[in-house]
């Protein structure tokens, strides 16, 4: 899988790649904790991390549920992240107007899975030439995402990646299915497991989703061997205080343990 330099991040070839932080961004202080944690992390096990934060959550259970700064100081906390701690960033965009203003800063752009099939808001993205993460629809078949990034083709842009965060099974439940890595690697491009969304029970709190955290290490060794790229986690330093996906974020004092198991796991496949 070839890479691609895409403002300053480039994928990896062969190695695991993360994509790690808060669901979204709380305050300047919990951005910044998760980032010089993440970054000391990247550094000292050597592995390819993109600190991923939330300026805007527009899917949201609520309409009283939190939802981010905004673009406007969400970008700038994010801006910040890069320059103090020189971590690439990924946040996500739900319009089509936010796509150029976006790209002045993100080095990742990343598609959310309700709007996956979103032409208009895939090709504008596509047209910043960023690099484009797009998560799987939880109504989506894995083959049927290969349309999605022949729309992202289409638009001369092949710096793509694909991520798994698990499909609807009946309601406020979700499974993920091993069998779409494999399927979605064959599109050619790299494939990320989302181990703390596909244990998300959507909706499951009445107004709020909950969550299935102890899951997580579990699924997240079974994506690696199954080939996954790269793993996302949402991590946060009290999940119980998070004002997003606080059920299924996974501890930021754990984290090392569970980036260890999963650097093992990969090692082990190779």
């Amino acid at each position: 899988m070839a890479g691609a330099d895409t403002g300053g991040w480039r994928q990896p070839e062969g190695g695991l790649f993360f994509i790690l932080g808060p669901c979204v961004i709380e305050s300047e202080e919990i951005a910044f904790e998760v980032a010089a944690r993440v970054s000391e992390l990247a550094q000292r096990l050597n592995i390819p991390v993109i600190f991923k934060s939330s300026y805007d959550k527009a899917n949201r259970t609520s309409i009283s549920s939190f939802r981010g700064p905004g673009i406007e100081a969400g970008l700038k906390v994010l801006s910040e992240v890069k320059s103090r701690f020189g971590l690439p960033v990924i946040s996500d965009v739900h319009t089509v107007g936010e796509a150029k203003k976006a790209a002045e800063v993100l080095d990742v752009i990343q598609i959310p899975a309700f709007l996956c099939r979103q032409t208009d808001l895939v090709t504008a993205v596509a047209d910043t030439k960023r690099a484009v993460n797009v998560k799987k629809g939880q109504f989506m078949a894995p083959w049927d995402m290969k349309n999605v990034v022949a729309k992202i083709e289409a638009r001369g842009n092949r710096n793509i990646m694909l991520t798994e965060r698990g499909s609807s099974f009946g309601y406020n439940n979700l499974v993920a299915d091993m069998r779409s890595i494999v399927e979605m690697r064959a599109f050619g491009y790299p494939v990320v497991f989302d181990a703390t969304h596909s244990v998300q029970l959507p909706g499951g709190q009445g107004t709020s989703s909950g969550g299935q955290r102890d899951y997580v290490p579990m699924l997240a060794r079974a994506a690696v061997a199954a080939g996954a790229d790269g793993v996302f986690l949402e991590v946060h330093p009290r999940p119980e205080e998070a004002l997003c996906d606080g059920p299924n974020s996974w501890p930021l004092s754990e984290l090392e343990g569970l980036l260890k198991e999963l650097l093992r796991v990969k090692e082990a496949i190779t």
